[in-house]
């Protein structure tokens, strides 16, 4: 089939007929066209058509290998820095349609996939592993263009260092059963963004799973499987008015609880299971971590720069870029934005072959990065908060630009250099990114994009090459540990 366009993914979302529930109601008739995801929907659908654009398909698709059409280019397989670059150049053009606010946008997730089958052969030679099925599947999905959704985080019911499920009906998506036909999965999984909204859900685990290796699967099924359905949040959508809620309205990423009620996944479906080792050391020795976070940095960039050209809007409005402390607050998202530039590109220079034939981008970059990015982000939203102070609260609506009391709203809410209605668009954006229930969800996302922060920080440290600094220090103090 090759890429899709915008058509061809409302068509097929509507045509699977996923189980959503959404506010104590399971949805009926089209998704495409259900208040809570209609915004988000039309957004994915303008970039599927992005990418056969004739202004942009040579930067967003590839040829396929197997079947000559035109392919997503988040597919692609890099082999040399070239295509690194490529890779960066489409993944920046999709993520400045939304300012990078869009978490989910395709190219994430089939990046994931992309570097799981790139490190396919992991797998070989290890029990209940199947690395011939990652492949088929990621060939599959690359020639059709399918879109995922992927969960991997079990229920928080106890977060201690020593708790051990011990229920008579299963918490946490388990497998309870196999035969003939393949694995049978029972319990839940988190967080699935855009759950329900995508044609497969990618699932697998991440963590140690000795005692519950029964936890420790990875599979992709179809959204519509018998017994899989998905349970929405409440909807952090302020309105359908692009004026009054300039993001949510557009750019909503629903989240979801994944529940497998005896689920069945086909052999052809698992690329492993009940294999502990593996399902613990695949997703650092594999090249997941360096594809996925140079994608999700490549994003945080683009959102940086969003950030930075609402802030200095706010700034020229209102006549306030003289004052030495709201310089001193562009400068932090300035030295932020080219610190997040500075590691992204080192990590490209650094990209080496990995032992499986692929461009790899360094880790270390991405992953200073991303210990930065969860610290920064919540302070620009601070900053702006901040630059707009008392006109960030009080925003009439796009219905009272068009009522009796316009006149009093031009007069009284005009910018120094815009119209109070632009004025109004411009505070409106920067209330939508960081004071609505949309925008603080925005900030807590980030922080908590690739887990615990914490965690991060200390899988830096301990993973940082660092014997050569220390035998350094030792040579210069003479010491007898050259």
């Amino acid at each position: 089939m090759g890429a899709i366009n915008g058509k061809d993914y409302i068509n097929r979302l509507n045509q699977l007929h996923n189980e959503i529930w959404y506010d104590g109601k399971k949805v009926e008739g089209l998704v495409s066209e259900h208040p809570a995801f209609k915004g988000l929907i039309q957004s994915k659908a303008a970039l599927y058509d992005m990418q056969l654009d004739p202004r942009f398909i040579d930067e967003m698709t590839f040829i396929s290998p197997e079947s000559g059409e035109r392919i997503g280019l988040s597919y692609l397989q890099p082999k040399t820095k070239e295509d690194l670059l490529k890779r960066r150049k489409m993944m920046e053009r999709w993520a400045r349609y939304s300012g990078g606010i869009m978490g989910r946008t395709p190219d994430y997730l089939n990046t994931v996939l992309m570097s799981f089958a790139s490190s396919a052969s992991f797998f070989i030679n290890k029990d209940y592993c199947f690395p011939n099925h990652l492949q088929a599947f990621y060939e599959m999905a690359r020639e059709n263009d399918l879109s995922f959704t992927h969960t991997f985080i079990s229920p928080q019911v106890n977060r201690s260092a020593i708790y051990m499920e011990n229920t008579d009906e299963p918490i946490a998506a388990k497998v309870i059963e196999k035969n003939e036909k393949g694995l049978i999965i029972k319990g839940a999984r988190l967080l699935a963004t855009q759950g329900g909204l995508t044609d497969e859900v990618l699932v697998f685990s991440v963590g140690k799973f000795l005692f519950n290796e029964d936890e420790a699967f990875a599979f992709s099924i179809p959204s519509n499987t018998k017994g899989l359905k998905f349970i929405c949040r409440d909807s952090f959508l302020g309105g359908t008015s692009a004026f009054d809620h300039p993001l949510s309205s557009r750019f909503e990423e629903m989240d979801s609880i994944v529940v497998f009620d005896h689920v069945l996944v086909p052999w052809n479906r698992v690329f492993y299971y009940n294999n502990a080792i593996a399902a613990e050391e695949f997703p650092t020795q594999s090249s997941f971590h360096p594809f996925a976070k140079h994608q999700v940095v490549t994003r945080q960039i683009v959102k940086t720069e969003f950030i930075l050209g609402i802030a200095e809007h706010l700034i020229q409005i209102i006549k306030i870029s003289e004052y030495p402390h709201i310089q001193e607050k562009m400068s932090e998202i300035i030295t932020g934005l080219e610190t997040m530039r500075a590691l992204l590109e080192k990590s490209e220079n650094n990209a080496a072959v990995d032992e499986w034939g692929y461009m790899r981008p360094e880790i270390f970059p991405l992953q200073v990065a991303g210990t930065i990015f969860p610290k920064i982000y919540p302070r620009f939203t601070e900053i702006i908060q901040l630059i707009g102070a008392s006109g960030m609260i009080n925003l009439p609506t796009e219905n009272a630009f068009h009522s009796a009391i316009r006149s009093d709203l031009d007069l009284y809410l005009q910018g120094a250099t815009k119209t109070a209605e632009e004025r109004v668009k411009i505070f409106r954006l920067a209330w939508d990114l960081t004071m609505s229930s949309f925008g603080t969800r925005q900030t807590q996302y980030e922080r908590y994009f690739f887990g615990d922060p914490i965690r991060l920080s200390s899988d830096l440290y301990k993973k940082y090459p660092k014997s050569e600094y220390v035998k350094t220090v030792s040579r210069f103090l003479d010491f007898d540990d050259k």
